[in-house]
């Protein structure tokens, strides 16, 4: 198997994707700093595209990239690769839609038992930082 192709199967997760499968690590720029920054995201694909997003509470990963959307996403689990992307707004139709299929998967049991219970889908559409990841060189999705 190729490299791409190893990029490939990693960046085709789905509901059914372990956590593992979607734990992946990015790297910001800080918003006031300029340092990069590193942390630990989960990657959500719904409808062919890719985003990340996270619990109602403030994140400096968002506002870093609403500061410089430019960013990279470091996958680890079956591939090690760093792809770089861009980090792009949704539209309100576009954030229900998929913050209400992440909380499809956060409130399966084994996964709600990780993260505190079962999530409120008001409480996340009114204050859960989304964005879109477009990679680049690699299309829409």
């Amino acid at each position: 198997m190729s490299v791409d192709d190893a990029v490939a199967r990693a960046l085709d997760i789905g509901p059914e994707s372990s956590p593992v499968e979607r734990t992946i690590d990015i790297t910001t720029l800080g918003r006031r700093s300029g340092i990069p920054r590193r942390i630990e995201v989960w990657l959500h694909r719904v409808d062919g595209r890719w985003y990340l997003t996270g619990m109602p509470v403030h994140r400096d990963w968002y506002a870093n990239l609403q500061a410089n959307p430019r960013f990279v996403v470091h996958l680890k689990h079956g591939v090690t690769a760093d792809l770089p992307a861009t980090a792009r707004p949704v539209d309100e139709p576009t954030r229900r839609r998929v913050i209400t299929a992440v909380l499809d998967l956060q409130n399966q049991p084994e996964i709600a038992a990780r993260v505190g219970g079962h999530q409120d889908l008001d409480e996340w559409l009114a204050r859960s930082p989304l964005v879109e990841v477009v990679f680049d060189n690699r299309g829409e999705g």
